[in-house]
């Protein structure tokens, strides 16, 4: 049994696959050809957003977003503790200075009632109210909230927006896991005037590599953006407006991409029937909890994550999947403010605890457009044998 099978679909667009890289191949344009903007189009109007530009990597995308609001030191951006590292990352990597928030419960995206205190507390400079980085240089500046879409369900946009506009803060979605969800009708990647996603092999929409992009609202960041991806290119490649990135989207990616968009929607179709499948035949199982989904959301279901009771109960669990040859994986088995990467902002454990209770008991279960029923049924099985 695979975790993620790409193998089944590539059997079923294969054909497709190669006459995109072909047509590549003939015209030799592999930076920032044709397929490139076309695609760019057709996901903007896909998600509903007015701007997409293709980049490199769903890091690089967080990366150039960052950038068009003129990140830097001194600056806060606030983000969940649970999620993967490239967001805490490409704040740093700026100097500016990740400041974490705890997660909720159900959904284990940010808390926004958690968020607003983290942002009084970030500009009262009052670690009270909420744990606070070390900032030997003085107060912080809050300038944006990057919030995930934890395993493909967007976070609380409609609490954030308003908690950011009363703070004077930007909002960034963090798409990589969320490309076709929705939110009270609209779709990932147009939930907030920023956004980025990836487009890593096993994300619901992946490329034969590394990719991403960013949906921008304004044609100002867009500009902004286009010209960063390209070392910070003016009128011509010999121009040099700002200091920039190579973070081009290949040709070759957003040939291999244009082919899979063809089938995406029916692919997150048939994604709603894996988890709605998974939903029932867990309902009972002890010492299980499978995800919730808050009523005008859609996930789009980049994993299944069950909570299990405690630490021990995971641990067997897993062990008795395993056994059966079924693959599971942990998404995250340890909280970003216990990073050793992030040592120098002076987070303890206890900070986040219910990030910290959550990367100790989550566990993901296989989960693809072609899992099949009486896989699904075998995994239940084993899970439900208490």
């Amino acid at each position: 049994m695979q975790f993620i099978d790409l193998a089944a679909q590539q059997r079923r667009i294969r054909k497709k696959i190669e006459a995109h890289m072909a047509r590549v191949l003939d015209h030799g344009q592999y930076i920032l050809g044709p397929e490139v903007a076309e695609l760019e189009g057709r996901l903007a109007a896909l998600v509903g957003a007015p701007h997409a530009l293709g980049c490199a990597s769903g890091t690089d995308a967080l990366l150039l977003a960052l950038l068009a609001l003129k990140i830097g030191p001194g600056d806060a951006v606030f983000l969940p503790a649970f999620t993967f590292f490239a967001g805490a990352e490409v704040v740093m990597l700026l100097g500016a200075t990740p400041v974490f928030v705890d997660i909720a419960s159900d959904t284990y995206n940010l808390d926004p009632l958690k968020l607003e205190r983290a942002a009084v507390a970030a500009r009262t400079a009052d670690p009270r109210l909420h744990p606070l980085p070390e900032h030997p240089a003085g107060p912080l500046k809050p300038r944006a909230v990057l919030a995930v879409d934890l395993f493909g369900l967007p976070a609380d946009y409609g609490a954030i927006a308003a908690l950011a506009q009363a703070e004077g803060l930007t909002v960034i979605e963090d798409a990589a896991q969320s490309l076709g969800a929705r939110q009270q009708g609209r779709w990932a990647g147009a939930l907030a005037p920023l956004a980025a996603t990836s487009f890593y092999p096993a994300k619901p929409l992946g490329a034969y590599g590394d990719a991403g992009m960013v949906f921008a609202s304004e044609p100002e960041l867009d500009a902004i953006m286009r010209s960063l991806r390209m070392h910070g290119m003016g009128a011509h490649a010999y121009e040099h407006l700002r200091v920039g990135l190579n973070a081009r989207l290949d040709t070759m990616q957003a040939a291999v991409l244009l082919a899979k968009l063809e089938i995406f929607e029916e692919e997150l179709a048939l994604r709603q029937e894996v988890a709605g499948r998974y939903h029932k035949l867990l309902a009972g199982a002890p010492g299980l909890r499978p995800p919730q989904v808050p009523q005008g959301s859609v996930s789009a279901w980049a994993q299944y994550s069950v909570l299990a009771a405690d630490p021990a109960k995971r641990q067997e669990l897993r062990e008795r999947l395993a056994q059966a040859q079924v693959p599971t994986a942990v998404h995250y088995p340890k909280p970003l403010h216990l990073q050793e990467a992030c040592a120098s902002l002076g987070y303890r454990p206890g900070d986040f605890p219910v990030a910290e209770f959550t990367a100790e008991r989550i566990f993901s279960l296989p989960m693809h457009p072609y899992l099949e029923a009486a896989e699904q049924e075998r995994i239940a099985a084993l899970l439900s044998q208490g």
